[in-house]
Protein backbone atom coordinates (compact mmCIF):
# COMPACT_ATOMS: atom_id res chain seq x y z
CA UNK A 1 0.00 0.00 0.00
CA UNK A 2 1.33 3.10 -1.12
CA UNK A 3 1.48 5.76 1.80
CA UNK A 4 2.20 9.68 0.44
CA UNK A 5 2.42 12.66 2.99
CA UNK A 6 1.92 15.55 2.15
CA UNK A 7 3.09 18.97 4.31
CA UNK A 8 2.06 22.34 4.18
CA UNK A 9 4.75 25.33 3.91
CA UNK A 10 4.59 28.98 3.32
CA UNK A 11 1.27 30.41 1.67
CA UNK A 12 0.31 28.00 -0.46
CA UNK A 13 2.99 25.74 -0.95
CA UNK A 14 2.97 21.75 -0.08
CA UNK A 15 6.19 19.09 0.42
CA UNK A 16 4.97 15.95 -0.82
CA UNK A 17 6.90 13.08 0.24
CA UNK A 18 6.78 9.52 -2.22
CA UNK A 19 9.73 7.21 -0.46
CA UNK A 20 12.97 9.11 -0.99
CA UNK A 21 11.26 11.51 -3.46
CA UNK A 22 10.17 15.11 -2.44
CA UNK A 23 8.56 17.60 -4.75
CA UNK A 24 6.39 20.79 -4.07
CA UNK A 25 2.82 20.95 -5.14
CA UNK A 26 1.34 24.75 -5.08
CA UNK A 27 -1.92 27.18 -6.80
CA UNK A 28 -0.93 29.54 -9.50
CA UNK A 29 -0.74 32.85 -8.46
CA UNK A 30 -4.00 33.88 -9.88
CA UNK A 31 -4.79 31.66 -7.03
CA UNK A 32 -2.88 33.24 -4.30
CA UNK A 33 -0.03 30.79 -4.57
CA UNK A 34 3.38 31.01 -5.59
CA UNK A 35 3.78 28.68 -8.72
CA UNK A 36 6.70 27.12 -7.39
CA UNK A 37 4.90 23.47 -8.31
CA UNK A 38 1.93 21.46 -10.10
CA UNK A 39 -1.32 22.20 -8.57
CA UNK A 40 -3.72 19.39 -7.45
CA UNK A 41 -5.67 18.81 -10.43
CA UNK A 42 -2.25 18.88 -12.86
CA UNK A 43 -1.05 16.16 -10.17
CA UNK A 44 -4.40 14.07 -10.61
CA UNK A 45 -3.57 14.05 -14.40
CA UNK A 46 0.11 14.04 -14.13
CA UNK A 47 -0.98 10.37 -12.54
CA UNK A 48 -3.34 8.99 -14.72
CA UNK A 49 -0.56 9.97 -17.54
CA UNK A 50 2.43 9.04 -15.95
CA UNK A 51 0.10 5.49 -15.38
CA UNK A 52 -0.78 5.27 -18.67
CA UNK A 53 2.56 5.91 -20.45
CA UNK A 54 4.48 2.98 -17.44
CA UNK A 55 1.49 0.78 -18.95
CA UNK A 56 1.75 0.73 -22.68
CA UNK A 57 5.81 0.77 -22.51
CA UNK A 58 5.74 -2.26 -20.13
CA UNK A 59 3.07 -4.32 -22.23
CA UNK A 60 4.60 -3.33 -25.47
CA UNK A 61 8.28 -4.86 -24.20
CA UNK A 62 6.65 -8.35 -23.01
CA UNK A 63 4.86 -8.26 -26.28
CA UNK A 64 7.67 -7.40 -28.34
CA UNK A 65 5.45 -4.78 -29.71
CA UNK A 66 7.80 -1.60 -31.67
CA UNK A 67 6.97 0.87 -29.29
CA UNK A 68 9.53 3.60 -29.45
CA UNK A 69 8.04 6.33 -27.00
CA UNK A 70 4.75 7.86 -25.66
CA UNK A 71 2.91 11.05 -25.54
CA UNK A 72 0.12 11.62 -23.71
CA UNK A 73 -1.83 14.98 -23.11
CA UNK A 74 -4.46 15.13 -20.39
CA UNK A 75 -7.00 18.16 -19.66
CA UNK A 76 -9.94 18.03 -17.17
CA UNK A 77 -13.08 20.02 -17.17
CA UNK A 78 -16.37 20.11 -15.88
CA UNK A 79 -19.80 18.95 -17.71
CA UNK A 80 -22.47 20.58 -16.31
CA UNK A 81 -26.27 19.51 -15.49
CA UNK A 82 -27.99 20.38 -18.75
CA UNK A 83 -24.98 18.68 -20.86
CA UNK A 84 -24.54 15.68 -17.98
CA UNK A 85 -26.62 12.23 -18.80
CA UNK A 86 -25.42 11.39 -15.28
CA UNK A 87 -26.23 14.53 -13.45
CA UNK A 88 -29.56 14.56 -12.01
CA UNK A 89 -30.13 18.34 -10.77
CA UNK A 90 -29.49 21.71 -12.25
CA UNK A 91 -26.17 22.91 -11.13
CA UNK A 92 -24.49 19.38 -10.28
CA UNK A 93 -21.61 18.14 -12.75
CA UNK A 94 -19.61 15.44 -13.33
CA UNK A 95 -15.40 15.79 -13.82
CA UNK A 96 -14.36 15.12 -17.68
CA UNK A 97 -10.70 14.38 -18.44
CA UNK A 98 -9.65 14.25 -22.07
CA UNK A 99 -6.77 12.06 -23.34
CA UNK A 100 -4.63 12.35 -25.95
CA UNK A 101 -2.59 9.48 -26.56
CA UNK A 102 0.38 9.55 -29.28
CA UNK A 103 2.41 6.43 -30.10
CA UNK A 104 5.51 6.34 -31.68
CA UNK A 105 7.23 3.62 -33.80
CA UNK A 106 6.88 1.35 -36.64
CA UNK A 107 3.13 -0.01 -35.11
CA UNK A 108 0.48 -1.46 -37.93
CA UNK A 109 -2.97 -0.79 -37.49
CA UNK A 110 -3.68 -3.83 -34.89
CA UNK A 111 -0.90 -2.49 -33.11
CA UNK A 112 -2.73 0.55 -32.43
CA UNK A 113 -6.00 -1.45 -31.47
CA UNK A 114 -4.68 -3.37 -28.74
CA UNK A 115 -2.89 -0.64 -27.55
CA UNK A 116 -5.93 1.52 -26.86
CA UNK A 117 -7.45 -1.61 -24.63
CA UNK A 118 -4.27 -1.26 -22.61
CA UNK A 119 -4.49 2.42 -22.22
CA UNK A 120 -8.03 1.82 -20.77
CA UNK A 121 -6.62 -0.44 -18.54
CA UNK A 122 -3.74 1.30 -16.55
CA UNK A 123 -4.05 0.99 -13.34
CA UNK A 124 -5.30 4.62 -12.16
CA UNK A 125 -7.73 4.90 -15.27
CA UNK A 126 -9.31 2.08 -13.55
CA UNK A 127 -9.70 3.48 -10.23
CA UNK A 128 -10.66 6.69 -11.51
CA UNK A 129 -13.09 5.25 -13.77
CA UNK A 130 -14.56 2.24 -11.35
CA UNK A 131 -14.69 5.01 -9.13
CA UNK A 132 -13.44 5.61 -5.34
CA UNK A 133 -13.85 5.74 -1.40
CA UNK A 134 -11.77 8.34 0.81
CA UNK A 135 -11.86 7.58 4.30
CA UNK A 136 -11.06 10.52 6.62
CA UNK A 137 -9.36 10.66 9.96
CA UNK A 138 -9.03 14.22 11.24
CA UNK A 139 -6.67 14.79 14.57
CA UNK A 140 -5.66 17.47 16.15
CA UNK A 141 -1.85 17.90 17.24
Amino acid sequence: MAEIVVRSLSGLQQQVIDRPHSFIADEPAEYDGDDLGPDPYGLLLSALGGCTNITLLMYSRRKEIPLTGVETRLRNDRVYGEDCLRCEEDGEYMDLIERHITLRGPLAAEHLTVLARVAARCPVHKTLTRGLVVRDTVVGA
